[in-house]
């Protein structure tokens, strides 16, 4: 029987490493689970609970402001041959390592449970009271989010007056995200041999008009609370035709529209039947944006410790991340973690050893000031 992974947090990027090296495919979290469950559970500051696949962890200070961290344990599928276990490479503060989930996003986790264990010890106290949420199925469609399970079922352990997600930054603050919404864009025709094709009428053929719509679509930029988001139409994908000697009779053009927070879902899915306007649209699947909130008093002092530490200023998060669901629940939220987004679900996954001690240091910070 194979003995249950343990992780320590005596060295940053070796917990780290320990993190990434248990493998957590989306729907296959419940080894790291454990371990992280079994982790939290020793330190006798916290109340954790189990949800499924999804840990969550609370002090009980009594402090007058809640502040929650969260991140998902999942990653996509390694790559083929796998690219884990990790690896460290360099020295000194330019070691960078290697591998599946070291950006997206176990060095997030890694700072999260570094700052669980360490906040937890006498004269380390934060200011605030503090819940850490590790949850499942962030990488796969949205119905299975662990996120959103607690969200339908365990409300109250969520609740808190500000919250940071450990999506990959390259330890800058990323503010809000962008909402995507997903729509199949249909067009009839009549089916016939392609031999007597002029019987029939192709509904691939049909479908020029829309991809034209598309080549000609000029994306907004839009600011939102001082931040500028890009927008962005595209077809992602094209399906018709049942056989190579068959006229078509259907074609579906299907349309992911990346949203800017100044539109909500209404708005999104309005703004798509009008550009198609014309044809049958259906939306298949739909996430709302969040705003950045960076006017929110924590926010505010959020934002004031954390670049005093790493310089900078505050950017807008390209694409969708979870601090949607927490702005749904009227808590602010940003996206601040270790890692290039950019190497989000990339084969050669890296993150430099430097951007792990500024996250952590910063969040401490913070934490203990706040």
């Amino acid at each position: 029987m194979t003995e249950p992974a343990t992780l320590a947090t005596s060295d940053l990027v070796d917990l780290l490493a320990a993190v990434c090296d248990i493998e957590s495919v989306s729907g296959d979290e419940a080894a790291l689970a454990d371990a992280v469950e079994a982790l939290l559970a020793d330190q006798p500051h916290l109340e954790v609970t189990r949800d499924g696949d999804a840990v969550v962890a609370r002090t009980l200070l009594g402090r007058d402001r809640r502040v929650v961290l969260a991140g998902h344990l999942d990653t996509v599928p390694l790559t083929d041959p796998p690219n884990l276990p990790t690896r460290l490479e360099g020295t000194g503060d330019d070691r960078v390592l290697w591998g599946r989930g070291t950006v997206d996003m176990k060095a997030g986790i890694a700072v999260m449970l570094a700052l669980a264990v360490e906040l937890g010890r006498p004269g380390s106290e934060p200011a605030v009271d503090l819940t850490y949420v590790f949850y499942d199925h962030e990488e796969v469609e949205a119905t299975k989010s662990g996120l959103g399970r607690l969200v339908r079922n365990r409300p109250e352990l969520l609740t808190g007056d500000f919250a940071v997600l450990g999506e990959p930054t390259s330890a800058d603050i990323e503010g809000g995200c962008q909402g995507t919404i997903r729509v199949d864009v249909r067009t009839r025709g009549v089916a016939a041999h392609s031999a007597r094709s002029w019987r029939g009428e192709n509904a691939i053929h049909a479908a020029a008009p829309i991809l034209a719509r598309l080549t000609a679509y000029e994306p907004a930029e839009v600011e939102v609370d001082g931040l500028r988001y890009r927008e962005g139409v595209n077809a992602v994908g094209i399906r018709g035709g049942i056989a190579g000697n068959v006229v078509p009779d259907e074609c579906t053009v299907t349309v992911n529209y990346r949203f800017a927070p100044s539109r909500d879902l209404a708005e999104a899915e309005a703004h798509l039947r009008d550009l198609f306007d014309g044809y049958e649209v259906t939306v298949t699947d739909a996430s709302p944006a969040a705003r950045p909130g960076l006017d929110d008093p924590l926010a505010a002092e959020f934002v004031a410790a954390v670049l005093e530490l790493t310089g900078g200023e505050p950017k807008p998060k390209f694409g969708w991340t979870d601090v949607a669901r927490f702005a749904e629940l009227g808590i602010p939220a940003v996206n601040f973690a270790p890692g290039d987004p950019s190497l989000a679900h990339a084969d050669d996954e890296r993150v430099p050893v430097r951007e792990l001690g500024v996250c952590r240091d910063a969040l401490r910070t913070w934490l203990r000031g706040a």
